[in-house]
This record gives structure tokens, sequence and C-alpha cells, in this order.
């Protein structure tokens, strides 16, 4: 049982009706943080806007910000942002093995010395950011620019901000919008 009601399609001020019909469009639901975030619809369409800068412009792969994020989410223990990352960073190339070698980066030939930087800093940003050293940002600096560390940072840091939110809120994983929901959208349910 949610703490916090989700707001369907028809609930939502007309500005979200947008957002929520594009969701349903290009991933088969609305996921239930965001239904859940339009209780405030000003919190709502800035967090979709920030989101999609995060994730969909600047220099790096997307794939690489998803795997900071899978790695933000394990962290965290939040199964809500798990299941939805996890899903993505398969479709964007990585594997169950390179997924299960997060747990020990170290340990695990998975993953290049680019990738390993960028989530070990997933990993020092999440747990304790205080004590990221100079010799590790200097190692960081060595495989990204100025702003792919802002772009890898702003990752990481909306995702802990996610896996907070629900956290406390026992988001339960969204499930694939029902047929009524997606006609109401436009969106024929084959086209998901």
């Amino acid at each position: 049982m949610p703490r916090i009601s989700r707001l369907n399609r028809d609930e939502v001020l007309p500005g979200a009706v947008n957002i929520y019909d594009r969701y349903l469009r290009d991933r088969g639901n609305v996921p239930n943080m965001f239904r859940t975030m339009a209780h405030r619809p000003e919190i709502f369409e800035t967090i979709i806007a920030h989101m999609e800068a995060v994730l969909n412009t600047g220099t790096l792969p997307k794939a690489l910000k998803e795997l900071v994020i899978v790695r933000t989410s394990q962290l965290n223990r939040t199964p809500y942002c798990l299941a939805s990352h996890t899903t993505i960073c398969r479709k964007l190339g990585w594997t169950d093995v390179q997924l299960d070698a997060l747990h020990d980066v170290a340990g695990s030939g998975e993953f290049s010395e680019r990738e390993r930087v960028a989530i070990h800093l997933a990993e020092v940003m999440t747990l304790d950011a205080h004590s990221y050293s100079e010799a590790e940002f200097a190692k960081l600096r060595s495989f990204y620019s100025e702003g792919e560390v802002v772009e890898l940072m702003a990752a990481i840091g909306l995702f802990n901000y996610f896996n907070r939110f629900n956290d406390l809120l026992e988001m339960e994983p969204t499930q694939p919008a029902s047929a009524e929901e997606l006609a109401k959208a436009g969106v024929a349910p084959a086209a998901v």
C-alpha cells in the first residue's frame, strides 16, 4: 500500500498530461514516483526536465550514466530504482554478469579502467563524499572532462535523491499500464 497516493492521468493538471502520455508511449507506464510527485505539479514538471537533461544531454554515453545509477541504487538498497534502471542497463547493452560484478568492481575484469573510476565515484559520493581524495579526483579527471564529471555527479546525486524519496515512501516497482490508460493517451497496446 503506497504511503502517498499516485495520481492517474485524469487527476493531474493539463501540463502533466503531456508528460504522462509521453511516458506511456515511450515506456508503457508512468513510473509510480512520477505519479506521486504529480501531487506538486511544479516539482513534477521540473524534476522530469532535470532528469531528462541529466540522462539525455552531454557527451557521456547514457549507458555509463545508467551504470552509475544502478550502482548508486545498489548501495542505497532501493528496489524501486533498481528494478527500472537494471532493465534500462540491459537494454543499453550491459550484461547480467557486469551488473552482478558491480558489487566487487575492483575484483572484476568486467569493466574498463575508465568505467571503474566512474563506478568508484558513485560509491564514494553515495557512501561518504567527504572521503574522495585529491588523488582519486586527479584520476577521475584523467578520464573525464570537467563537464563529464558534472554529468556523472548529476546522475549520481539525482539518484541518491530519488533513492531516498522512493525508500521512505516504500515505493513499489511500476507495473505496465492498463489498456485503458494506454487508450486514453492514444497509445495502442501493441505499440509498447
